[in-house]
This record gives C-alpha cells, sequence and structure tokens, in this order.
C-alpha cells in the first residue's frame, strides 16, 4: 500500500471522504472528496484498493460507494461475457 504515500488527500480531513447521508452537505462533501482525488496521482490504485477490499463507505479513487458497485458490477458483467 506504498501508493498511500502518494495520496492528494494525505493531509486532508478524512471525515470529507466519509459523508453521512446523501443530500444536504453530504453532497457538497462528495462534490469536495472527489475535486481532491481529481488531483491525485495514485487515483487508480487507490480505486482498485477499495474495489479488492470491498470499501462500502466513502470516497474511494474518486468513486462514491454507489458507484463502486456500479463499476464492480459491470466488470463482473464483461467478466462473463468474455469467459
Amino acid at each position: 500500500m506504498d501508493w498511500r504515500n502518494d495520496a492528494a488527500c494525505r493531509d486532508v480531513d478524512p471525515d470529507l471522504f466519509f459523508p453521512i447521508g446523501t443530500t444536504g452537505i453530504a453532497v457538497e462533501q462528495v462534490d469536495a472528496a472527489k475535486r481532491v482525488c481529481a488531483t491525485c496521482l495514485v487515483r487508480e490504485p487507490c480505486l482498485e484498493f477499495a474495489l479488492a477490499s470491498n470499501q462500502d463507505a466513502g470516497v474511494w479513487g474518486g468513486l462514491t460507494e454507489d458507484e463502486r458497485r456500479t463499476l464492480k458490477r459491470a466488470r463482473q458483467r464483461r467478466r462473463r461475457m468474455v469467459g
């Protein structure tokens, strides 16, 4: 997990990446977290870590938990089609 040393979020309050709820201030937090992720050099390894370890909360690699679930399902469908 060496990638964490280079993460743009390293010096950001972790609470930003774990908003409570899906409306109001939580939406603003998600947007702010995604802006941090957009500048990150290790966004991809972060996302892959979250997918591999089934992180079910927060913003990881620039994606919310719902977005990661959607991505994971899409990857599984592609594997089934190819395999």
